[in-house]
Order: structure tokens, then C-alpha cells, then sequence
């Protein structure tokens, strides 16, 4: 299946985890993939594992910097003439109740998971206008709900979670559809720390019906359905792809 031939999609925070994920399965189905991050080796990895490097522009962006995210709009549509998909995905996280956490920490996270999927979409949208194209966002079941000594990361989620509906809504008549997907735990490098945890992990296997952590494969795989026509008429969800956390009231296992 490639529902990608002839299409171009940008993925930032491409060097690992999801967006490394992300970006082989938009290329297994025929997209043109530029490789978005801050750093250029991890990049450069990932581009060594797509194949076709006609069909990969590797661009080194610090999405927290509007001018350098406009640049790399204006580059990948220089390189392969249009913008088909955006997918939002780079991130940061800082743990600690705000009385642990400085003013600097804040700035950090919102500047990587709020502003740069603000700057991205700013950046896109004339272009994804023209493709009547699509923009897929990574939030977080964290963007659903409240965890415990997580208040940044919640507060940056949540924000792109309303985001996402909004710009749904106001782009929609244009034929831009907006979605995010909303992972549970997910193995990356960002959580190796909480899967070394054994006792951690104990408690989240009680909570995800499912039994298991995500994959980043498993994430990948949803992206590509939102910024698919398969997903055509689906715009402002918040999906969540968390193994039936979420449907949880919240109350331990009684059995």
C-alpha cells in the first residue's frame, strides 16, 4: 500500500522515537520525507534506513525558532515542489510539581512542545492550503488528563490538544484537516529512564488494558492514517493511542 506516491511530508523531531518511526513508514508508502531536528547525525541514521535518497531532504531545525521553521517549509517545498503533510512531533519533557521546576524549565518545554507546533503550523499552512493537505500533531494522553509532578509537560499538551481543534476549525473550509494523536507510555530514548524502572513499569502494566507499552511503531502507524485520505473526513480529534488507558475511570485493578 503507498498512499503516500507523489505526496511530500515533513516530520520534525525525526531523529528518534516516533518521528524516526514515522518518517520509514511515510517512505515505505511512497512519500517524499524531510527529516526535520536539531541534531544532524541522528538525522542523517534515520535517512540511511529509508532507501531513496532522492525522495529525503535531511534539515537540521530548532522548531522553538520561527525563522529557521519557515525555512524549512521554504526548503522542502524548493527541493520537491509541494507540502502534502506536516507532522508536528518534536518534544521535551520536565518533570516536578511547579514548586520544583525553575522559569527556565517552563520556557524550555513550551518553546519545543507548544511554540513549535504553533511556528509549524504558521509556517505550513499557505502550502498545505494549496495541496488541501493535512497536519498531524503529536500531543499526549498527558494533553487528555492530569498526571502526578507533570504540570509543564500537561499544561504544553493540553495546549496543542485545543489547538489542534481549533485550527480544525478554522482551516477546515480551506481543505486542511487538523489531528493529533494523544501515546501513552511509549519506548524512546526520552523514556529509556522510566523502563529501566522496573517497579514504574509494574504500576502502568496494571493501568494499559492492553497489558503493554507502545511502540513507536504503533504511533507511526496512526500518523499515517491521519494524514491519509483514508482519514478524510476526520479533523479536530485528539486520538488517543494508548493501549485503553484511557478508558479507565481511574481506579486500581480489583482482580
Amino acid at each position: 500500500m503507498e498512499r503516500y506516491t507523489n505526496k511530500v511530508v515533513i516530520v520534525t523531531g525525526a531523529g528518534s522515537g516516533i518521528g524516526a518511526a514515522t518518517a520509514r513508514r511515510f517512505a515505505t508508502e511512497g512519500a517524499s520525507v524531510v527529516l526535520a531536528g536539531r541534531t544532524r547525525d541522528k538525522l542523517d541514521d534515520v535517512a540511511k534506513t529509508l532507501g531513496n535518497d532522492d525522495k529525503v531532504l535531511v534539515r537540521p531545525t530548532d522548531v522553538a525558532d520561527l525563522s529557521d521553521v519557515e525555512g524549512l517549509v521554504q526548503d522542502a517545498v524548493a527541493r520537491f515542489g509541494r507540502l502534502d503533510v506536516l507532522v508536528n512531533n518534536a518534544g521535551t519533557v520536565v518533570e516536578g510539581k511547579i514548586t520544583e521546576v525553575s522559569a527556565e524549565d517552563w520556557r524550555k518545554v513550551m518553546a519545543t512542545d507548544l511554540d513549535g507546533v504553533f511556528h509549524g503550523c504558521r509556517a505550513a499552512l499557505p502550502e498545505l492550503i494549496k495541496t488541501k493537505g493535512s497536519i498531524v500533531n503529536t500531543s499526549s494522553v498527558s494533553g487528555l488528563g492530569g498526571d502526578w509532578g507533570m504540570s509543564v509537560y500537561n499544561a504544553a499538551k493540553g495546549a496543542v490538544t485545543n489547538f489542534t481543534r481549533a485550527l480544525a476549525m478554522d482551516h477546515g473550509r480551506d481543505g486542511v484537516r487538523v489531528n493529533a494523536v494523544c501515546p501513552s507510555l511509549t519506548r524512546s530514548e526520552m523514556t529509556d529512564d522510566m523502563f529501566a524502572n522496573k517497579e514504574l513499569m509494574a504500576k502502568f502494566m496494571e493501568r494499559i488494558p492492553l497489558g503493554r507499552a507502545a511502540e513507536a511503531e504503533d504511533i507511526a502507524d496512526v500518523i499515517a492514517f491521519l494524514g491519509s485520505d483514508d482519514a478524510r473526513f476526520i479533523t479536530g480529534v485528539n486520538l488517543p493511542v494508548d493501549g485503553g488507558l484511557s478508558a479507565s475511570n481511574g481506579q486500581p485493578p480489583q482482580t
